[in-house]
């Protein structure tokens, strides 16, 4: 067999608070990591041949006594996709804007067609964009006069975009090259200029700022500069847009900055940033609409304050607060407000008026109830996932959802907001065959130690035996709010077909029941998190639908911490972890605030730079911190080299760590990714690939492959 890869052990002693910390893998955090995130071959040559002897190792370990399993499921992925799809159509002034895929290609097509019907005309093919390497799209954005396309493209992984403008006329690029931006690319009305967002030295959005069309970047005014290191910014537009909008926020805190594009000036602010409190903005008329938690609407609430002094003191409760029902997004129509709320862990959708009722409306519309003037869009599976979107236009009528369930393709319908007619426009096609009554969706809840009742959804095979010998995959995540939805995946079907029970543990740290759920999973809650994915597991098994020693646990990025705990805390519980991207050196990442993420990430883990009892909380359940001499289960660990998110050094230290100190034989394996970031690879089919190879490493633990 090939000899595992072992990591040299280099004295690096750290101290924080009086303590004193070993981390004699700290080399493998390269010194240039800014300059490897732009150029990947600046990566010191003892990093680069310890990471690359780790992916030897896992090619003739594994990858070449599996490759015939992870093709054939590859292939199964690949022919439940209908690899000539197309999008829906997004109607805006005189043209319809899409994109399609065409079969064997890895990356869209942008294309548009009068809105009235007539030729397709190509605004952009990603397939011809994309050259050889890693291409990560960022979007197309048209603009106000349909005559230009501002796109973007990631070449590296790392997140830096090159922002082009193409010539709608002629179909080619201006020349015009905006580079290394954030994000961005919102058209000023009169298309005579675009904003954008830009880094600063630690890869952090800080900068706003407009470019004139036809002038140098360099001549870019500077609109408008975040000084603390602990908030991101983004910059886009209202719906209606009158308003460019830009967004400083952490992760519990949000400062908004508007301008008026009608009056242009300087930005103003609508509500200076204030600790805890979140809030979104959209406009109609003279009237802001605001989504916000303020004076402690915990699951949110819509208030309206006046364009001309929206201060806190002028907002006023449109849809109160209500405990339990948390609103997850709003649309602001010119007669119309939507919300998209979750309760008792499901979506909703749900219609306001906001202009009196037309002699066509149905009084009351479908779904509301007597006397209402809002109503709901029902659904009635146990388990489901649904999106909303607006499109371009805010005069309309219309709004555009999608409806899924883990047995259910994905419907995309649009809703009359007059009538409340929905017409079906779309089912996902399945071209290999996809029967929903061959399957079961259950949503159980497990008991966690503190007595709360953890949500699971379940997927499976109809008619496979609950008796307690099947084998399961567990994904929980579990971090920022980030609910998971219970929706339709071609990938899972591979393992379920192979008589797997596929399960999603909605543990504290997401909005799954709540935004009280997502405090109890941080912070000081973090543990909690940890502690609702093992009692999922253990209700797997008690419930019959897992066999004790067959659960297989999955969980990427923060995911990638839960993994990490959960294999120190109860390593016996699993017949296998993938974990992907997983961020596992959180200790150390928290220590150093000049990594992209630190900052920002203090509200939702804790600042141990500045508090003790944050670092001894933290270092208590950091995974690196905490392995020790005992035996492991199989372990498939992923990174990316350029990825900004989770630094391809906190994998790669884990895993070195994992092979000094533990004491089993089982496999644990590495595979970095050395032209990629936190997404992995950037074509369709290429993701398909890394999802078979993670499946046949499940396979592989249970005895399946």
């Amino acid at each position: 067999m090939p000899t595992q890869p072992v990591a040299e052990r280099r004295p690096h002693a750290v101290t924080d608070h009086g303590i004193t910390r070993q981390d004699p893998y700290h080399w493998l955090r390269a010194d240039n990591w800014q300059e490897v995130m732009q150029e990947p071959s600046a990566l010191p040559a003892d990093i680069r041949a310890y990471l690359e002897a780790e992916n030897a190792y896992f090619a003739e370990r594994f990858e070449a006594g599996h490759e015939a399993l992870k093709e054939t499921i590859y292939r199964e992925i690949r022919g439940r996709i209908k690899e000539d799809d197309s999008g829906i159509a997004s109607e805006d002034g005189p043209f319809a804007y899409n994109s399609r895929m065409e079969e064997g290609k890895q990356y869209p097509i942008l294309v548009r067609t009068p809105r009235n019907g007539g030729p397709e005309e190509i605004l952009l093919d990603c397939n011809i964009e994309a050259g050889e390497g890693y291409f990560g799209f960022g979007g197309g954005d048209h603009d106000p006069s349909h005559r230009l396309l501002a796109w973007s493209a990631d070449r590296q992984g790392s997140e830096f975009y090159t922002l082009n403008i193409r010539d709608l006329s002629t179909g080619k690029d201006t020349g015009e090259v905006l580079e290394d931006i954030a994000g961005g690319g919102v058209w000023s009305p009169d298309s005579s200029a675009i904003y954008y967002s830009e880094y600063d030295d630690n890869h952090r959005p800080y900068r706003v700022r407009r470019h004139v069309m036809g002038t140098p970047q360099a001549d870019d005014e500077l609109i408008y500069e975040e000084k603390d290191s602990g908030f991101f910014v983004g910059v886009d537009e209202t719906l209606s847009r009158r308003y460019i909008v830009i967004d400083a926020h952490d992760h519990q805190t949000s400062e908004i900055w508007v301008i008026d594009t009608h009056t242009g000036g300087p930005p103003r602010c609508i509500a200076p940033r204030q600790t805890d409190r979140e809030y979104d903005i959209e406009d109609r008329g003279d009237t802001f609409y605001i989504l916000t938690n303020a004076d402690d609407a915990e699951d949110f609430k819509i208030v309206t304050a006046p364009v001309a002094d929206p201060d806190p003191k002028n907002w006023v409760d449109l849809v109160p607060h209500q405990p339990g029902v948390l609103i997850l997004d709003m649309i602001l129509l010119s007669h119309h407000l939507v919300r998209l709320e979750r309760i008792d862990g499901l979506p909703r959708i749900v219609v306001r008026p906001l202009s009196p009722r037309s002699s066509g409306e149905r009084v009351p519309p479908e779904g509301a109830g007597e006397g209402q003037e809002e109503w709901t869009v029902k659904f009635d599976e146990e388990a489901y996932s649904l999106g909303v979107s607006a499109g371009f236009e805010f005069d309309t009528t219309t709004i555009r959802f999608t409806y899924a369930s883990p047995t259910t393709p994905s419907r995309t319908y649009d809703l009359d907001l007059v009538t409340g007619e929905r017409t079906l426009l779309k089912e996902q096609v399945v071209p290999s065959g996809h029967d929903p009554a061959d399957y079961e969706t259950r949503r159980i809840f497990a008991k966690a130690s503190d007595g709360a009742e953890v949500p699971v959804t379940l997927l499976y095979r109809k008619g496979l035996a609950l008796d307690g010998t099947a084998p399961a995959l567990l994904y929980g995540y579990g971090a920022y709010g980030m609910a998971m939805p219970a929706s339709f995946s071609v990938s899972k079907l591979s393992l379920v077909d192979r008589g797997f029970v596929y399960a999603t543990a909605h543990v504290r740290g997401g909005m799954d029941k709540g935004y009280g759920w997502y405090k109890e999973g941080r912070r000081e809650f973090k543990t909690n998190t940890f502690t609702d994915f093992i009692a999922a597991a253990e209700t797997l098994v008690a419930q019959g639908f897992a066999a004790p020693d067959k659960i297989v646990a999955e969980g990427g990025s923060a995911g990638g911490l839960l993994m990490g705990a959960i294999a120190n805390m109860r390593p016996e519980l699993w017949a296998g972890i993938i974990a992907e991207v997983p961020f596992v050196d959180v200790l150390n990442t928290m220590l150093d605030d000049t990594l992209p993420l630190t900052p920002p990430e203090w509200p939702e883990w804790g600042n141990p730079i500045e508090s003790r009892a944050d670092y001894d909380r933290i270092a208590s359940y950091a995974p690196y911190e905490q392995v020790a001499a005992k035996s492991y289960p199989p372990i498939f660990a992923l990174a990316g080299l350029t990825d900004p998110r989770v630094t391809y050094w906190e994998p790669a230290k884990w895993v070195a760590k994992l092979r000094a100190t533990k004491t089993d034989h089982n496999p644990l394996y590495l595979k970095t990714h050395m032209e990629a970031g936190h997404g992995g690879a950037s074509g369709r089919f290429d993701q398909l690939k890394e999802t078979a190879l993670s499946y046949a490493f499940a396979l592989s633990c249970v005895g399946k492959a």
